[in-house]
């Protein structure tokens, strides 16, 4: 099987789960417990986040863990700012989009934000809103999750700041954490990131948290991780999450140039004649979303997986809708949003892989493009 559904989620690393597994077996204290071997867990958890920081390159920051992207990003958006004008972009995470239809529901101000075709927000929109309005919150995803694009997050944040310095703003880095290098600047006040998406193990995320930022719990009970997050912490997902971290980032420029020459390999060898590529030239080298003319991207995603390769057909977390929000933000019409399908790497392929993979693509849109013709 040839797996091209990362972004949906990525096999964990067999290395930093054996490397882990002492905290399954022997180490497997609670990590709130006052006693020498309770202590000692909590300072692997505190190991972990500072493991975090160095690789964001940050010390205006630190680290709250939760259980998921998802909760970091319910915890951003209703614990930073509890009323006023919050802004977001249409090409967001459901995390973000639904939890913003939420604050909407609740009557607060909320504005999202228009997309460029590739995905990436309207910045000449989202600018000309903060010098008429006065933004509170505003949260943007780092890379789409759909199309790949890249939001160039530390400039809008300084701008925004600029504009406003009192707005809080916040990044939801999930697609982006492990895979493009970047540097988490103190303008940025929030970023939520997520481990399986990063070989580490499902039930683990965390929430980056600049110095002196109050925010409120969203889940309240022990008051572990400072009183922000409650619940006994998952202590081996946490270390997981650690060791398949430094993994990636000990090779992260060169995995980026290396799966960047795979994506370009599938971009120049899927058939021109039935393939729009909708992601643009500015997007993460993670994520390739197309779309096959006049066949449905659910029935080739199938076709394709019978033949041992795996692809995505958009955000898992939207699998049930027939068109991408998202790509229909981007002004795409049903014809192209009928057949989109994902595709989105972890590790580079090898050239017997690509290859198969490619062709198995194209023969199986070429076979069901003869049914439907």
């Amino acid at each position: 099987m040839i797996y091209l559904d990362n972004s949906a989620t990525t096999k964990p690393s067999i290395s930093a789960i054996n490397k882990a597994s002492i905290f399954n077996t022997k180490h497997y204290f609670n990590p709130s417990t006052l006693y020498h071997e309770g202590l000692n867990c909590a300072k692997e958890i505190k190991n972990a986040k500072e493991a975090i920081l160095n690789s964001l390159k940050t010390t205006s920051h630190e680290v709250i863990f939760t259980s998921s992207g998802t909760e970091s990003d319910n915890m951003a958006v209703f614990c930073a700012v509890k009323r006023g004008v919050f802004v977001t972009s249409l090409g967001e995470h459901s995390a973000i989009y639904k939890s913003f239809l939420e604050l909407k529901n609740r009557k607060l101000e909320v504005y999202f934000i228009d997309l460029e075709k590739d995905g990436s927000v309207n910045t000449d929109k989202l600018y000309e809103l903060a010098l008429n309005t006065k933004i509170d919150f505003l949260s943007l995803v780092h890379v789409n999750n759909e199309t790949g694009a890249k939001n160039d997050v530390t400039k809008i944040a300084k701008r925004i700041k600029s504009i406003n310095p009192s707005t809080i703003i916040h990044c939801d880095g999930v697609q982006a954490y492990g895979k493009i290098p970047f540097r988490l600047p103190q303008e940025i006040d929030l970023y939520s990131i997520s481990a399986h998406k990063i070989n580490g193990l499902k039930g683990t995320g965390a929430l980056i948290k600049r110095k002196g930022l109050n925010i409120s719990p969203l889940i309240f009970g022990g008051g572990q991780e400072n009183g922000l997050r409650s619940g006994t912490e998952n202590l081996f997902g946490i270390k997981v999450f650690e060791y398949a971290l430094n993994e990636k980032f000990n090779n992260i420029e060169n995995t980026y140039t290396l799966v960047k020459d795979t994506k370009e390999y599938f971009i120049n060898n899927l058939d021109k004649s039935i393939f729009t590529i909708i992601s643009g030239e500015n997007s993460s080298p993670y994520i390739l979303s197309v779309s096959a003319k006049g066949i449905r991207g659910e029935v080739l995603m199938h076709a394709i997986e019978k033949e041992g390769v795996i692809v995505g057909n958009g955000s898992a977390c939207s699998s049930k809708n027939r068109y991408s929000r998202v790509i229909q933000a981007c002004g795409y019409d049903n014809d192209v949003l009928d057949g989109v399908i994902r595709i989105s790497f972890c590790t580079p392929l090898t050239n017997e892989e690509r290859e198969k993979a490619v062709n198995v693509i194209n023969e199986q849109a070429n076979n069901l493009k003869g049914i439907m013709l």
